[in-house]
């Protein structure tokens, strides 16, 4: 069965793909979508009827070298199954809602065939991130890895006939290759110091690299922390956490579906999977869990700042899933992955929602982004809007606090701020109680200048605004019902106390003694902090130490103001966006003018891009003009095209007057060159 779901979308997009021609682009778009949707099926089915026991499904022989064996196999626990489920289930909703959104594409002609090849891409989109969630090792991780950065390079910049859409693609494609080169380095060091690339095999080893150290750029390092440290590298790539976020936004050149399936379900979320999957290592390697926690709660902050005043639609909701990946990553580091994995299941169904209802809206505004020429939409589109009402709710996190009842990102958002209380870390809670009021205001805001308020910019617009078509409008009706159930039913399993996350995640409370007590002992005093007993792999999707386990207890034990404290920043976001856009709409003309540089920071967003171009861009082009001009030009091109052009044809000048014909003249010659060559035989002694 999870063979069928990996590897379906695969045979799908080749058929879209290459044989559209033959079966016609209607067909190829009707395989495409019916895979994705058996897979959602299979998905569930997995999902519901897992038993929490790990098993490993064998495919292919595929890499083996001396010890390096990279057999593909699927790896199916509770984190696969998880992750097949969101997935699947965001991808194939997607595929049916691009049956409307790409019918009439204004950025082709009427007579181009581009639906088939954007099918087949988003299909392949869907196998490579399957590859990776289900990956046994991590060569085989590393392939699903690249794939999905390949895919979303052709994604991102589909509509290739714009300029913008092309720099934007190579922008993603090339800011993910420094966290690739980091995550690669890591599965270099894994291999090279377990000899191994197998899941169990590295996982087995944590203990082991806790004491070890390894020599990189010139210094000892412990290798548990180095080691997660270079495969985070590789996370903030993927996840555009802070430093290597700038491909985000502009990643919403790509369709919306697009945009939808790579911030809700596929690509973002694979940098945070990572890190769960690798919770046997990173629960030996403190220090990089510190590293994972500041850098989630910077990248949530800085995220939700920015989003305060974009005016573009998608680009808001963009920020706001930078934001929530911040998030993640903050339980990540806190040891709690069953929180970070609850948000990440719970954003995918409120944030594609947010996406796909974007599209709608601007499907209906004829493609106009700027919120500033919309405005009293909700009568034009009152179904996009109350999907859009349901996805705010949700990532604001609305609820009844100190209960199990409301939206789905009330209860996940909750539980990490809980989490990052109870580690003791300042910056983190506070950070993302402040994220969280910011999220409600930019959220709300987004809200207010849709649909309330008179209408703005082309009335013309707006007069022929009217709902999306059913292909549309029933995926956003779908994942409605996941952004208000899926927290409620699963909060328990994902949060709850550590028998329910036992039996959740088939997640033994220790691994499993292979030495003894003596040695469990050691290990536990030698490994930074209090982490259980050491030995065998983690038999479960995650493992957690005494110290992480703690880190939970304390957090169902926060006191009551901080489990209070998002709802009441949600209030505030939720308040101040009321006045500003709905009592008063000219408080936020008058409050930038008031401050033109906070504004343009935010704005220009804290000019990260314009640091990048002014640090490495600008002096990288400047350094490859100069070799262009001064090496290639000059120094090659002038060598070569001064032998070529001026000894060359002398050189043959001369050898031409040479062959005159004449047989005493070449008997000459001989003579010349004998008595030239007697002479020099001489000099150096060859004579004697």
């Amino acid at each position: 069965m999870v063979s069928i779901i990996l590897l379906a979308p695969l045979v799908a997009a080749i058929i879209a793909g290459f044989g559209w021609r033959l079966i016609g682009e209607t067909a190829a778009l009707a395989i495409t979508t019916a895979v994705l949707f058996l897979g959602c099926l299979l998905s569930w089915v997995v999902f519901l009827s897992f038993d929490g026991v790990t098993s490993h499904i064998h495919l292919m022989d595929w890499i083996r070298s001396g010890s390096l064996d990279t057999t593909w196999s699927i790896r199916l626990d509770r984190l696969t199954a998880i992750m097949l489920v969101v997935v699947t289930t965001v991808s194939s909703l997607v595929h049916l809602y691009s049956w409307g959104y790409m019918a009439h594409d204004e950025n082709w002609g009427e007579h181009e065939h581009y639906k088939a090849r954007f099918f087949a891409y988003l299909s392949f989109f869907t196998f490579a991130m399957l590859a990776l969630v289900t990956a046994d090792n991590l060569v085989q991780m590393f392939f699903g890895w690249e794939g999905v950065g390949v895919a979303s390079y052709l994604l991102i910049g589909f509509y290739y006939k714009k300029s913008s859409a092309n720099a934007a693609a190579i922008k993603a494609f090339v800011v993910n290759r420094v966290g690739d080169f980091g995550f690669a380095l890591g599965i270099f060091g894994l291999f090279y110091l377990t000899d191994s690339v197998r899941m169990d095999d590295v996982f087995a080893a944590g203990p082991q690299l806790a004491e070890t150290q390894l020599r990189f750029l010139w210094t000892d390092w412990n290798a548990a922390n180095l080691l997660a440290f270079l495969l985070f590298i590789g996370a903030m790539g993927k996840s555009a956490q802070l430093f290597l976020h700038t491909w985000l936004p502009d990643a919403m050149e790509g369709p919306t579906p697009v945009s939808a399936l790579i911030h809700a379900a596929t690509m973002v979320t694979a940098g945070v999977f990572l890190v769960c999957r690798m919770s046997p290592l990173f629960e030996y390697a403190p220090e990089a869990k510190s590293f994972v926690m500041y850098i989630g709660a910077a990248t949530a902050f800085f995220a939700a700042t920015v989003g305060l005043v974009q005016n573009d639609i998608k680009r808001v909701i963009a920020y706001s899933t930078c934001s929530q990946l911040g998030y993640m990553f903050v339980a990540a580091g806190a040891g709690i992955y069953g929180a970070a994995m609850f948000h990440l299941f719970t954003h995918a169904f409120f944030k594609a929602m947010l996406f796909l209802g974007a599209g709608s809206v601007i499907t209906a505004m004829h493609h106009e982004q700027d919120m500033r020429n919309y405005g009293g939409l909700r009568a034009k589109v009152p179904y996009t809007f109350w999907a859009m009402m349901i996805g705010t709710l949700a990532i604001t996190g609305v609820g009844i606090p100190l209960t199990t009842i409301g939206f789905a990102g009330f209860l996940s958002k909750d539980a990490i701020i809980e989490s990052a209380f109870a580690t003791g870390n300042s910056f983190a809670f506070w950070a993302l109680v402040i994220a969280a009021l910011f999220t409600s205001f930019y959220s709300w805001r987004l809200m207010f200048m849709t649909f309330y308020g008179k209408p703005r910019g082309d009335h013309h617009a707006h007069d022929h605004a009217h709902e999306s078509p059913w292909v549309m409008t029933l995926p956003l009706g779908v994942l409605a019902l996941g952004a208000v159930l899926a927290g409620m039913i699963w909060q328990g399993a994902f949060f709850g106390d550590h028998d329910r996350m036992v039996r959740f995640f088939a997640m033994p409370e220790h691994a499993a003694a292979a030495e003894g007590e003596a040695a469990s002992d050691a290990a536990t005093s030698d490994a930074a902090g209090d982490h259980g007993a050491t030995g065998q792999a983690p038999e479960g999707a995650i493992y957690m130490s005494e110290a992480s386990l703690a880190v939970l207890d304390a957090a169902h034990h926060s006191p009551a103001w901080v489990k209070v404290s998002p709802f009441v920043a949600m209030l505030v976001g939720l308040f101040t966006a009321w006045v500003f856009y709905i009592r008063d709409p000219s408080i936020p003309r008058r409050l930038a003018a008031a401050q033109p540089i906070l504004y343009r920071f935010l704005l220009n967003k804290w000019y990260f891009d314009e640091i990048y171009d002014a640090l490495i861009v600008n002096p990288a082009r400047c350094l490859g003009a100069f070799l262009w001009k001064k090496g290639d030009g000059n120094v090659i091109d002038g060598t070569i095209n001064g032998v070529a052009m001026g000894l060359v044809p002398r050189l043959t000048r001369l050898a031409a007057k040479a062959q005159s014909g004449y047989l005493f003249h070449y008997a000459f010659a001989m003579v010349i060159g004998i008595a030239l060559l007697l002479t020099w035989m001489s000099l150096i002694g060859g004579a004697e």
